[in-house]
């Protein structure tokens, strides 16, 4: 018999939406300094 085992592709997809995410996320905050000021507020 043939057997063909497909990858899946979610863990790529996973991986590409978190560092478009993440890159998002710093861009605003590097751009916004009063949300800047918050995010370091909230993290101490």
């Amino acid at each position: 018999m043939d057997e063909n085992v497909q990858k899946s592709c979610w863990g790529v997809t996973v991986w590409t939406v978190l560092a478009l995410g993440g890159a998002l996320a710093l861009f605003m905050l590097f751009h916004d300094p009063d949300a800047a000021q918050q995010a370091v507020a909230v993290v101490n």
